[in-house]
């Protein structure tokens, strides 16, 4: 009889779905279609909203099952909500000394915060088990919905103006994601809220915002050089 690693049941599809959105995302995000990219960010987010709510549903999970859907979650997580998110800010135009910069931080973080949840949540369900009610610090998840959101203000907005706010938003969220302080868990009634508003947010991106992708021979950021400009 033939048997595979790994944990095969309904409780981990949700994980694996959002995990393809956002590998498709980042090959659309290549061919400048940020639109679908976007849409894929969005997708993977709602996704990671409810895995929790499904994986707890089965409740003769057993140890090693639970702790599998930890650390798939967390993997899964560091391409969908570190890799992918820095990953179309790059092509949008974070380049040179300082976007670089801000995308290897950003990435950082996510990294950091997400094996200290997986330490943290580990001894939790050892002597808690069930789900917790506060985060510590901002979920990386969180980019789902914040970066949608920092987007649809393109169509409002100078081009130049964007690109300086894609990098603070970058900077911020990657520090909030490393910041020890309390953040209450949504309940079912907050995460639909979420969702429609992000949802409401992708239908905006489609319709009004220009998403226009840097030169390809383009190898310095355009925030960079002005802003060294103003100092000479």
């Amino acid at each position: 009889m033939i048997h595979f690693l790994g944990v095969y049941d309904y409780t981990v599809i949700l994980t694996y779905m959002s995990l393809v959105s956002s590998l498709f995302g980042i090959t659309q995000a290549i061919h400048a279609d940020y639109k679908t990219a976007i849409f894929c960010l969005a997708f993977s987010g709602i996704c990671d909203a409810f895995d929790g709510r499904v994986a707890r549903s089965k409740k003769n999970r057993t140890e090693d099952e639970k702790n599998f859907g930890i650390q798939l979650d967390s993997l899964c997580d560091v391409i969908c909500f570190g890799v992918f998110p820095a990953v179309i800010c790059y092509l949008l135009g974070m380049r040179g000394m300082l976007g670089l910069s801000i995308v290897f931080f950003y990435c950082i973080c996510a990294v950091i915060r997400l094996a200290f949840f997986n330490v943290i949540e580990g001894k939790r369900q050892q002597v808690e088990g069930g789900c917790n009610k506060t985060y510590r610090g901002l979920p990386v998840t969180s980019i789902a919905f914040i970066l949608p959101l920092t987007f649809w203000i393109q169509f409002l907005i100078p081009d130049k103006a964007f690109l300086v706010l894609l990098h603070v938003v970058m900077l911020l969220v990657g520090f909030l994601f490393i910041l020890d302080f309390p953040l209450k868990k949504p309940d079912l009634k907050g995460i639909l809220a979420v969702t429609f508003i992000t949802l409401f947010t992708v239908g905006i991106i489609f319709m009004y915002t220009r998403f226009k992708l840097p030169p390809p021979t383009e190898e310095g950021s355009p925030i960079f050089e002005e802003i060294m400009e103003v100092v000479e």
